[in-house]
C-alpha cells in the first residue's frame, strides 16, 4: 500500500480549520493570494484577523523548516490589502514530520505537538518619539512547543496592536493635559469648581486631581466612540461634540445619561457626567472639543480598553499613591498571576458557561482593575478554547462573577471601563465594582474601606455603582442610591489582590506611635485625628488574624482574603518580599502553612525597578498562590519557590512562563544538596528555576526568594543544619552551627536605649574618646572598611533613670551586628569595638558568655560563609541590600563557638589581630578581594582545620554569591577586578 504524502498547503488548510474552531470571533484563512499590499506573490500560509487587533501571519513548514523563520520575519511591517493596520507579529511554525504520512491531517495536528516562535516589531528610542524599530524573536533561542490550543492562545496574545497602544497612550495624555489646563484656569477665577470636582472624586484639590478629572472625561469619550453604532441612539462623537456642533456639552451629557439609564456602563460615564455638570457650557465645550479630536484618533487606531491603554494612563495620574500605595500591577505580571491562579481552580468545565457563571472572584483592593481584567481574560479565554463564545459570557462575568472594591472613585471608574471594554457591544444590567467609604463619615464614625469586611459580610457603598436606576448622587452627596453590598465569608472561589503596602513604621515594634506610624491612613486628605481612629479600628478588626501593624496594611488585606475565601478556593496575592522573610509576617506564613496547600512563591532576581511586579515600587515583590484546604485535607507543609530570571516583559512571555511552571516535574528539593533548582525554560531561554522546600507550621521565614542559583540556598540550608556541603562536593562535612539565641543574647531595641520614650534612659551626644557609655549607632561606609570600628556617639544618662541606665549598659558588648547590610557598598556583617559599646539603629550589639568568642564571631561573620548565612536569612526586598531586625538575628546560624577548643579560640584571636588593620572591599566583591580570600583561608584551614579542597570550594561559593543580582544590585564591578 502506498503511503500518503501530505503537502504543506494541505496541512495549512487543516490547521486553519482547527484554529477557526479555537478562535470564534476571529477570521482565519489559509493560502490567500493577493493579500499583501505591493507584494502579490507573497501569500500567507495562515492569516488571523479580528476587530481591534493587529493581523497575525503564520508561516509554516514541515521540520526542520530551514526557511520558515526568514519568511515569517519578512512579513513584518507589511500591510494587508483589506486592512490598514501593519503586521506587527508573525509566527514561524514547524509541523512535525508525522504530518507527511498522516491519513487525517486534522486529527494528527489536533493530537500532535507543534513548535513555533514569534517575530514582532519592537520600538525604542528616546521618548516621546521612540521611532527606532527592530525585529525581536520570542523566544530568543529555541522553539516554543504546544498544542493547537496553545498556538491559538499565542496568536491572541501577540495580536495586541502594541505600537498603536503606545501612540494612543501619548495622544491621550496630551488631551488630558489640555483638559487639565482649562481646569487650572478656573483655579484662579472660580476655585470652588475644582473643589467640587475634587470632592466628587474623593481626592484633594491639587493639580494631579485636575489631570485625573480630564482623564475620566477623556476615557468616557474614548468609550463613547467605541460603542457608537453598537447601541441604538448612541451617536458618534463627531455628531455630538465635533467641530461645528452647537452646544456640545449639553448634547454629550444627553447621550451619556441615555447610556447610563438604558445600557449601563455606569462606572465609566457616571463620574464623567458629574464632572462636566460642575462646568459652564463654555468651559465644558472647550474641554470636549479638544478631547473629541484625541478620542477620534484613539478610536481610529482601533485600540480598546482590553489592551490596557486607560490603565496605563490612569496609573500615572493617581494621586495619594505614596500613602495609599496604589501601585499598578503591570499587565504582564497580572497575566502571570491570573494564569497560575485560574489553573488551580478545580472541577471546572470550561465549555459550560453556567459553570463559569457560578464562580465568585474578588479583589478587595481592585485599583485600576488590572488583576480582575487578567482573570476575565483567563476565564473567557479558557471558555473560548473549549468551544464557547466569550461574548455570551460577558453579562455573567460582569453581573455575578467579578467583584471589586476600592476607596478611590477614580480607580473604580477605570476598573469598570477596563472590564466593560472586553465586550463593549454587550450590555449588562449590573456590575459588582464598588467604591467603599474611607475616613470620617457624616455621622462622625470612621471607615477603613474594604477592611470593614474583617468583621462583617455587608458594607454600605459610598455610592451605587451597581444599579443606575437607584442612583441619585455622587460621592459626598446625600443619596438614596447608596446600597448595602454583600460579601459573604467563605464564599469566593478566587481572591486575587495587590493590596497597599504601607505600614505603621518603625515605631510599631518599639511601642511608640507618632504621626509617621499611621501613614497608611493619610490618603484622601484624612486629618491626623481621623488617621489615629482608623489605625485603631484596623488594629481592633485585625485581632486574632495574620494582621500585624509593622508588616503593614497588606497583612490586614491578607487576613480579609482568607476570611472571604471558601474551602478549596485559590488565594493569589502580590506581596512585598518581606512577606516571605519578615518577622512581622510570621502569622501570615503560619496561616498559609496550616490552612493552605499547593503553596507557590514567585519572585524575580532582576535588580532596580525590574525587581517588582508592579510599576514604580522600586522594591522586591513576590507573587503568592495557594489553595485553601478542603474539609479533611491536610497541608503538604511545603513551599515551591520560583525565581524568575526577569519580570515578564509582555503577555506572551507571561503565558509561556506560567506554562513552564505548571508543566514542571521532578522539581529539586532544598534538602537535595547543592545541585541547584529545576530549570524553567521558554524555548532555549532560561526563564527561571524552581525549588521545593519543607517549611514548619510555626511561620518560620521562607528565605528561598530572589535567588538565581539555588545551590547557594542548598548550601546555606545545609550549613544551618551543621553540614558544610559546598557546590561540587559529593558529600557534606560536619560543622557545628547554632542560632545566635542559643549561643547567647542580643542587645536592646534602639528606641529603648536612647529616644523620646520616657523609659529610654539615655540621650545621644557627640562621640568622645573618654566616653563612659560609647555607642555604635549609624552607618558610615567610609569608617567601616575594617573589622574594628570606632563608636560614633556617646550616651548620656537622663536624670532619674540611673538605675535603668545601668541595666541597659549591662547589655553592652564588643560585637555589633549589621541590620541593614548594603552588600554593594559595605564590607562588614559585624563590627568589633575595642571597648564594650551599646549598639544603635544600624549596629545592635550581641553578647557572648566568653569574650574570646568575640574574635571568632568577627572572623566567621565576615568570611564568605558568614556573608552567605546573613544573606540567606535576610529580607532581600531592596536591590543590593539585605535587611533584618533585632529580633530576627536571634535565628541567624553562627559557628557554634562553644564547640571550639581553647587552642582554636586562641588561634581565632591571633587571626583577628592579623586582620584588624586590613581593608576589606564591599561584600559584593568578596570573590575578588585578596583580604577576604585570605580571611577565608584562615577560617577554613587554620581555624577549622579543613583542607585546601574545602577552601577552594568556599572560594567557588564566593563567586556564585557575588554573581547574585540580590547581592550586586546591578552595580558594575570595578574594571580592575
Amino acid at each position: 500500500m502506498t503511503t500518503l504524502r501530505q503537502s504543506e498547503p494541505s496541512a495549512n488548510n487543516a490547521l486553519c480549520s482547527l484554529l477557526r474552531a479555537a478562535m470564534p470571533g476571529c477570521r482565519v484563512h489559509s493560502e490567500i493570494t493577493q493579500s499583501i499590499q505591493g507584494f502579490p506573490g507573497r501569500h500567507p500560509d495562515v492569516l488571523v484577523t479580528a476587530s481591534g487587533r493587529s493581523p497575525v501571519i503564520i508561516e509554516a513548514e514541515v521540520e526542520p523548516g530551514y526557511q520558515v523563520e526568514k519568511e515569517a520575519g519578512d512579513r513584518l511591517g507589511l500591510q494587508l490589502t483589506t486592512l490598514g493596520r501593519p503586521i506587527e507579529a508573525a509566527i514561524a511554525l514547524r509541523y512535525p514530520q508525522s504530518v507527511r504520512d498522516a491519513y487525517d491531517l486534522g486529527l494528527e495536528l489536533a493530537d500532535g505537538r507543534l513548535s513555533y516562535c514569534v517575530f514582532t516589531i519592537e520600538r525604542y528610542g528616546p521618548p516621546p518619539e521612540r521611532n527606532i524599530e527592530t525585529v525581536a524573536r520570542f523566544p530568543e533561542s529555541g522553539w516554543l512547543e504546544g498544542s493547537v490550543s496553545d498556538l491559538a492562545d499565542m496568536v491572541r496574545l501577540v495580536s495586541v496592536p502594541r505600537l498603536a497602544v503606545e501612540d494612543a497612550s501619548e495622544q491621550l495624555q496630551n488631551g488630558i493635559n489640555l483638559a487639565a489646563g482649562v481646569l487650572e484656569e478656573l483655579e484662579e477665577s472660580r476655585p470652588a469648581i475644582n473643589g467640587n470636582i475634587a470632592r466628587l472624586l474623593g481626592l484633594a484639590n491639587v493639580p494631579a486631581t485636575r489631570r485625573m478629572a480630564g482623564a475620566i472625561i477623556a476615557n468616557a469619550l474614548v468609550f463613547h466612540q467605541r460603542i457608537a453604532g453598537m447601541h441604538q441612539d448612541v451617536a458618534p462623537l463627531h455628531l455630538v461634540c465635533g467641530p461645528g456642533v452647537s452646544q456640545p456639552m449639553q448634547k454629550t451629557l444627553a447621550v451619556w445619561n441615555h447610556i447610563i439609564r438604558n445600557i449601563n456602563y455606569y462606572p465609566i460615564f457616571a463620574i464623567a457626567t458629574d464632572i462636566l455638570g460642575q462646568l459652564t457650557d463654555d468651559e465644558g465645550d472647550r474641554i470636549l472639543r479638544n478631547l473629541q479630536v484625541i478620542a477620534g484618533h484613539v478610536g481610529a487606531a482601533g485600540v480598546d480598553s482590553a489592551h490596557d491603554l486607560t490603565g496605563r494612563v490612569f496609573q500615572r495620574l493617581i494621586v495619594d499613591r505614596k500613602y495609599l500605595a496604589t501601585f499598578y500591577t503591570l499587565p504582564s505580571s497580572a497575566a502571570l498571576l491570573a494564569r497560575l491562579a485560574v489553573a488551580k481552580l478545580e472541577g471546572m468545565d470550561w465549555s459550560d458557561a453556567d459553570s463559569i457563571g457560578q464562580l465568585r472572584v474578588a479583589d478587595f483592593a481592585c485599583g485600576t482593575g488590572a488583576l480582575l481584567s487578567a482573570v476575565y481574560e483567563q476565564l473567557a479565554g479558557r471558555h473560548q478554547r473549549a468551544g464557547g463564545d466569550p461574548a455570551g459570557l460577558h453579562r455573567q462575568l460582569m453581573a455575578e462573577v467579578l467583584y471589586g472594591c476600592d476607596v478611590m472613585p477614580s480607580a473604580v471608574h477605570i476598573s469598570g471601563a477596563t472590564l466593560a471594554g472586553h465586550q463593549p457591544n454587550v450590555g449588562y444590567h449590573q456590575s459588582r465594582i464598588y467604591t467603599l467609604p474611607y475616613g470620617r463619615q457624616p455621622d462622625n464614625s470612621v471607615k477603613i474601606g474594604s477592611l470593614e469586611l474583617l468583621q462583617t459580610s455587608a458594607v454600605m457603598t459610598l455610592f451605587n455603582t451597581s444599579d443606575p436606576a437607584l442612583r441619585t448622587g455622587s460621592v459626598g452627596e446625600e443619596t438614596a442610591g447608596q446600597l448595602t453590598a454583600e460579601f459573604p465569608d467563605d464564599d469566593y472561589d478566587l481572591v486575587i489582590m495587590n493590596p497597599p503596602f504601607t505600614r505603621a513604621g518603625s515605631d510599631w515594634e518599639g511601642g511608640g506611635r507618632d504621626e509617621d506610624a499611621i501613614k497608611q491612613f493619610r490618603g484622601l486628605s484624612t486629618d491626623l485625628e481621623t488617621q489615629k481612629e482608623m489605625a485603631a479600628k484596623e488594629k481592633q478588626l485585625g485581632r486574632n488574624t495574620c494582621s500585624h501593624g509593622y508588616a503593614g496594611i497588606a497583612s490586614s488585606f491578607a487576613a480579609l482574603a482568607h476570611r472571604k475565601l471558601k474551602r478549596g478556593g485559590v488565594l493569589a496575592l502580590v506581596m512585598p518580599l518581606s512577606a516571605a522573610a519578615g518577622m512581622s509576617w510570621r502569622k501570615f506564613r503560619q496561616m498559609l502553612m496550616t490552612q493552605y496547600t499547593d503553596i507557590m512563591v514567585l519572585s524575580n532576581v532582576a535588580s532596580g525597578w525590574d525587581m517588582s511586579f508592579s510599576s514604580d515600587t522600586g522594591m522586591g515583590e513576590c507573587l503568592i498562590v495557594a489553595r485553601k484546604l478542603k474539609k479533611g485535607e491536610t497541608s503538604a507543609k511545603q513551599v515551591s519557590f520560583v525565581s524568575l530570571s526577569r519580570r515578564p516583559p509582555n503577555l506572551a512571555y507571561a503565558a509561556e512562563a506560567a506554562k513552564s511552571i505548571l508543566d514542571s516535574t521532578n522539581i529539586r528539593q532544598l534538602d537535595d544538596g547543592p545541585y541547584d533548582g529545576t530549570p524553567l525554560l521558554i524555548g532555549g531561554e532560561l526563564a527561571g528555576k524552581e525549588l521545593i522546600a519543607d517549611s514548619s507550621t510555626d511561620g518560620a521565614a521562607w528565605p528561598g526568594t530572589r535567588i538565581s542559583d539555588f545551590a547557594l540556598a542548598q548550601t546555606a540550608h545545609a550549613l544551618a543544619g551543621s553540614r558544610l556541603w559546598l557546590p561540587g562536593a559529593s558529600d557534606a562535612l560536619p560543622l557545628k552551627v547554632a542560632p545566635l539565641s542559643i549561643i547567647d543574647h542580643r542587645g536592646l531595641y534602639h528606641r529603648n536605649i536612647a529616644s523620646t520614650l520616657a523609659s529610654a534612659p539615655f540621650v545621644k551626644a557627640q562621640p568622645s574618646r573618654t566616653a563612659t557609655y560609647p555607642a555604635l549607632w549609624n552607618h558610615d561606609a567610609r569608617k567601616e572598611t575594617r573589622m574594628v570600628c570606632l563608636p560614633d556617639f556617646q550616651l548620656q544618662v537622663k536624670p532619674g533613670l540611673e538605675a535603668r541606665a545601668n541595666e541597659v549598659w549591662a547589655t553592652a558588648s564588643r560585637i555589633h551586628f549589621n541590620l541593614d547590610f548594603r552588600f554593594n557598598s559595605q564590607p562588614l556583617t559585624t563590627a568589633f569595638t575595642e571597648q564594650k559599646s551599646i549598639g544603635g539603629t544600624a549596629w545592635p550589639n550581641i553578647a557572648f558568655p566568653d569574650d574570646k568568642f568575640d574574635y571568632a564571631c568577627s572572623l566567621w561573620c565576615n568570611s564568605t560563609l558568614g556573608l552567605l548565612a546573613f544573606w540567606w536569612y535576610a529580607n532581600r526586598q531592596q536591590a543590593g541590600r539585605g535587611r533584618t531586625t533585632i529580633s530576627a538575628i536571634e535565628t541567624l546560624p553562627l559557628l557554634d563557638f562553644r564547640s571550639l577548643t581553647d587552642e582554636q579560640l586562641a588561634k581565632a584571636e591571633a587571626i583577628f589581630e592579623e586582620f584588624r588593620d586590613k581593608e576589606l572591599l564591599p561584600a559584593y566583591l568578596a570573590d575578588a578581594d585578596p583580604n577576604r580570600a585570605l580571611l577565608d583561608r584562615r577560617v577554613i584551614c587554620d581555624l577549622l582545620g579543613f583542607d585546601q579542597s574545602v577552601y577552594q570550594g568556599v572560594r567557588r561559593l564566593a563567586q556564585k554569591w557575588c554573581a547574585e543580582p540580590s547581592v550586586h544590585g546591578g552595580k558594575a564591578r570595578p574594571r580592575n577586578l
